[in-house]
């Protein structure tokens, strides 16, 4: 078989399991480097493959994953949706009006959908995605993430949830929950919720692989969450 031939019956170049991924992070950079080279490294394993792995690899692996951000400008935020924006892919930032002033400075990054307040941003962020990720951020980074951890847990989705431990900056959340299990308020099987890893490439290796392993409060069909996709009519309430 000449060169050709072996060019034509290459594999096609792979894709993820993911068209779009929601990424909650910091509006702030951080005090050290290594945060905003992951959110870097992360845009760019969303788009394609990390740079460093050279160009044998980018062109064999193709992800094109669209993202979902908190809508900044600025910080961890500013960094992913430049990057994934200059990859080529599509770019939606969803913020309060009420942040547009504090989170946007000067042009934002692709599409912007400004809602009324922060449960609707939640909402908007959770629709448009297929998977989540946490880089590090401050409360509401935090807040986002565990409420898409207890929405799995409750049944409401059955989304992969990542949590980018960038050089052990989640150490002390992890213990945290291993507490809460060893205590008795959560349940063992409730710490496969999510996947965790300290780089962007390992974690998405473990979000495409991921399946449901726990059992959920009540399945998706009985939660009345229309605007989220899900269930059958208006906003449930948690029944906790």
């Amino acid at each position: 078989m000449d060169d050709g031939a072996a060019a034509a019956a290459a594999p096609a170049p792979a894709s993820s399991r993911f068209r779009t991924v929601c990424v909650f992070c910091g509006s702030n950079a951080g005090r050290r480097k290594v945060f905003g080279d992951a959110a870097l490294e992360l845009g760019r394993e969303l788009v394609s493959c990390d740079e460093a792995r050279g160009r044998e690899l980018a062109a064999s692996v193709r992800r094109g994953i669209d993202l979902v951000y908190g809508g900044g400008s600025i910080g961890l935020m500013g960094v992913i949706a430049q990057t994934v924006h200059d990859g080529g892919c599509r770019v939606l930032g969803v913020i309060p009006r009420a942040l547009m002033s504090i989170e946007i400075s000067g042009e934002s990054v692709g599409e912007v959908k400004v809602v009324s307040d922060m449960h609707e941003r939640k909402a908007e962020m959770a629709r448009q995605s297929e998977a989540f990720i946490a880089l590090p951020g401050g409360y509401g980074t935090m807040e986002e993430l565990l409420e898409m951890i207890t929405w799995s847990q409750l049944g409401i989705h059955d989304k992969p949830v990542g949590l980018l431990n960038v050089d052990g900056y989640y150490d002390p959340l992890l213990a945290l929950f291993e507490k809460g299990v060893t205590e008795g308020f959560i349940n063992p099987d409730c710490m496969r919720v999510f996947v965790s890893a300290p780089t962007a490439s390992e974690l998405l290796t473990k979000m495409e692989q991921y399946t449901r392993l726990h059992q959920e409060v009540a399945p998706a069909s009985s939660w009345e969450i229309s605007e989220l996709g899900y269930g059958k009519g208006a906003t449930a309430q948690d029944p906790s």
